[in-house]
């Protein structure tokens, strides 16, 4: 196998300015919409010589193993996925490469230094809009596959290469699943939001819930237009809120005391948290009057060890307790909405995928990997999860994620380079390939 690698290595040496080209045609395709993005990758999926398939559904129709989402928070209409077989001999395991090709809604692009959709290169990062956030995922999947049969390889299993819409809910890669397309093994080519790129890898992903509550009150019998001289007999829901909010920090405690993770304790020493994350009550232009309604959102994360349902029973019987211990919660309930919740997943050092993965790296950068288990929510968790198929995920130094209010995202070209060699190498060793 060793020549065989050389050789695959040597043609994604080789293709660099064309890796890196691909990468910059999907940036500047965002222009025109998701639709174009996924029309370059379909063709460059049938020049390798993949059979390619679209898969259209609508995200709320996805039937889902331990997930769920609020219609509101459901991404809204019809989305395709584009997926890619190519055929091995039939003598070893098959393979999935996938990763998302919708980013954030293109907004505040004024701000950016160097134009968005430019993919420019300075200082040896590639910046772009989405590029980290997931366009490099799927150029790296496509040149990598790309390399193999450039080379000459063929695999030993079948490779599937999937572009799924991701973000909101889109849920791309469970409706490619339900479709029927499966694989022994699966890797999500996505950068870790570390910023260590692969120095580390994704074999671990925490639970999430998020909720709101909403807490009603009582404004006082008044035509005036300020509450303030009147306000002891009101009922400000504020108050009625913050015994909530209390109520959810006691089981915060309580479970940071019972849930225990080895993987979460060791790294940040806690595996679970309950958080308030927002307050939404009154008006700023009306500070005299009161409110009749004030909602809660947070989140709560649970380690992969505990079920989704068992946490959900545990906010649910906080906020009855607290209800029954005040007289007027215990005539007006809270009302408590669940916004969307996932299962968390971890794949074991000593599993296989994750030793043909790690050794990739190590053979690629000389580094050897470790597991970041400090990811929540991770699109590695669908096929874990979704059909039992084991998952893990990696990808290249990035940064100044739109995702998370950055302007200027890139990607550093060198990792990125290196992800697509370690890639191709994952395809050749986990499918058996031969010359």
């Amino acid at each position: 196998m060793s020549g065989v690698r050389e050789r695959v290595l040597a043609e994604v040496d080789a293709s660099r300015d064309e890796e890196v080209g691909l990468l910059r045609a999907l940036i500047a395709a965002q222009q025109d919409g998701e639709a174009a993005v996924q029309a370059i990758v379909a063709d460059r999926l049938e020049a390798i010589g993949a059979k390619v398939e679209f898969i259209t559904y609508r995200p709320a129709d996805v039937p889902l193993v331990g997930e769920f989402a609020a219609e509101q928070a459901i991404a809204a209409g019809d989305r395709v996925s584009v997926v890619g077989r190519l055929e091995g001999s039939g003598t070893g395991r098959s393979l999935m490469f996938f990763a998302h090709p919708d980013g954030e809604p293109i907004a505040a692009t004024q701000t950016w230094t160097h134009d968005p959709f430019a993919g420019v290169v300075a200082n040896g990062r590639l910046h772009g809009w989405g590029v980290a956030d997931d366009l490099l995922g799927v150029a790296a999947a496509l040149t990598a596959v790309s390399a193999v049969a450039k080379a000459g390889v063929r695999p030993g299993g079948a490779i599937i290469v999937a572009s799924t819409p991701s973000k909101r809910h889109a849920r791309g890669v469970s409706a490619m699943m339900q479709h029927g397309f499966t694989a022994d093994a699966a890797v999500y080519l996505h950068p870790a939001e570390s910023g260590v790129g692969l120095r580390e890898i994704k074999a671990f992903a925490s639970g999430q819930l998020e909720f709101r509550i909403t807490v009603t009150g009582r404004q006082p019998a008044t035509t005036e237009p300020g509450h303030t001289i009147f306000a002891h007999r009101a009922v400000n829901p504020i108050d009625k809120a913050f015994l909530v909010c209390s109520a959810l920090q006691a089981l915060d405690a309580r479970r940071a005391a019972a849930v225990h993770h080895p993987v979460l304790d060791a790294a940040v020493g806690r595996s679970t948290n309950l958080q308030v994350s927002a307050i939404a009550c009154g008006e700023e232009s009306r500070l005299s009057r009161l409110n009749l309604s004030c909602t809660i959102g947070g989140a709560v994360s649970f380690p992969p060890n505990e079920r989704m349902q068992d946490v959900q029973a545990q906010i649910e019987t906080a906020i009855a307790d607290v209800a029954n211990g005040d007289p007027w919660l215990r005539d007006h309930p809270p009302t408590l909405e669940w916004i969307s919740g996932v299962t968390g997943m971890e794949i074991a050092e000593d599993h296989p995928l994750y030793r043909t993965v790690s050794a990739a790296v190590t053979a690629v950068t000389g580094i050897t990997p470790s597991i970041n288990p400090l990811h929540t929510s991770s699109d590695i968790r669908n096929p874990i999860v979704q059909r039992s198929i084991p998952t893990v995920g990696l990808g290249p130094r990035c940064g100044n994620l739109t995702q998370v209010g950055g302007i200027d995202e890139w990607v550093d070209v060198d990792d990125y380079i290196d992800m697509i060699k370690v890639a191709a190498t994952i395809a050749m060793d986990w499918t058996g390939a031969t010359s």
